[in-house]
């Protein structure tokens, strides 16, 4: 880490910044679909591609591309980027990253917005799945926007599944992190996997479940389209949870024992005591789909790299504020203010 980014006290005092929700929308449930369905009004981004974006295709493996949304600032070698990251189900045209997206730009900094593996209508691109523990995906990307593209930094901007992939490539690489890795931030992170697969089973989330399991089952349609030597879905009928469908097929597509030793290898649990960047984690105590009990954990272990911001309430990726423009949407504007204050040294000028 260089010298210049570390959670000095501007940035840390972004913790004491209270979450007020919106008076309308306080419950858990409620906060995660306001989220989804309220709409963005502002900034430069609509839910479809702006005309000024560039598409880029990253290599992440041999075989493998993921394809990104990318707007640059006119000097874009002397402003961060933020990458954006999607969670299970989203894309590169999800809600929050179009409106994270959005401010981003707004404050000077360049955005690329990625889509994961068979995300955004990309199973073309790989014949691979995809799965939640893929951290060497988002390390090569990031590499190649630091070494090839010639970008001076980069913030990892992660939301729920993504978010475990960003918090686990962190801690992978401890002291190792490249300099031009100037810090993480997760929103609503999945960093127990299995905890996760029950939590998501409780009856109250009835509704998400159905609505991944539908997801991953159109997913799994489109590679035996396109694979169809790949992919044997036979049994795809009989999957009602995403653990029985990582069950029958992400964990033996990968290669593990079954759905518990995938979660337990893929998950960042075990990985965030070695984070060496600057980290900023927001999780609301009252999110329905991700337990809050591992992270409450996490924060009394006290990683003095690791932020975290913990309000009562917001929901999953949610954080719909009472306040109204820039400030409906807090979590948005907080990774921005985040971002904006570790890189304001760096960047002046």
């Amino acid at each position: 880490m260089t010298p210049e980014l570390r959670l000095d006290e501007a940035v840390r005092s972004l913790a004491k910044r209270p979450f007020e929700p919106h008076p309308l929308i306080k419950g858990g449930h409620a906060q995660t679909i306001a989220g989804w369905a309220w709409p963005r009004r502002f900034g430069l981004y609509a839910r479809r591609a702006h005309p000024r974006e560039e598409e880029r295709l990253f290599e992440v493996e041999p075989g493998v591309r993921l394809l990104a949304r990318c707007r640059w600032q006119v000097d874009r070698t002397s402003r961060p980027t933020l990458l954006l990251v999607h969670g299970l189900g989203g894309s590169a045209a999800s809600s929050y990253v179009l409106g994270t997206a959005g401010l981003g730009y707004q404050a000077g900094m360049n955005i690329v917005r990625l889509n994961q593996r068979n995300c955004g209508g990309t199973e073309h691109l790989t014949p691979t799945l995809y799965h939640s523990g893929l951290s060497g995906d988002l390390r090569a990307v990031v590499g190649e926007l630091l070494d090839r593209a010639r970008l001076p930094g980069v913030f990892v901007v992660s939301f729920s599944m993504g978010a475990n992939l960003a918090l686990k490539m962190g801690g992978e690489a401890g002291t190792r992190a490249p300099s031009g890795l100037l810090g993480i931030c997760a929103i609503s992170p999945l960093i127990d996997l299995s905890e996760t697969a029950r939590y998501i089973e409780r009856p109250s989330n009835r509704f998400y479940q159905w609505r991944f399991v539908q997801g991953l089952k159109t997913m799994m349609l489109r590679k035996k389209e396109l694979y169809p030597e790949l992919y044997d879905v036979r049994e795809l009928s009989c999957v009602r949870t995403v653990r029985e469908f990582d069950e029958l097929y992400t964990a033996v597509h990968w290669g593990f024992a079954d759905a518990e030793d995938y979660y337990a290898k893929a998950s960042s649990l075990g990985f965030l005591a070695t984070i060496r960047v600057p980290t900023l984690v927001v999780h609301a105590q009252d999110d329905p789909l991700v337990p809050y009990a591992p992270l409450a954990r996490l924060e009394r272990q006290g990683n003095p790299n690791v932020l975290m911001v913990s309000p009562s309430h917001g929901g999953h990726v949610g954080f719909l504020s009472r306040e109204g423009g820039r400030g409906r949407f807090w979590a948005e504007e907080l990774i921005v203010r985040f971002c904006g204050l570790l890189s304001a040294r760096l960047f002046a000028g």
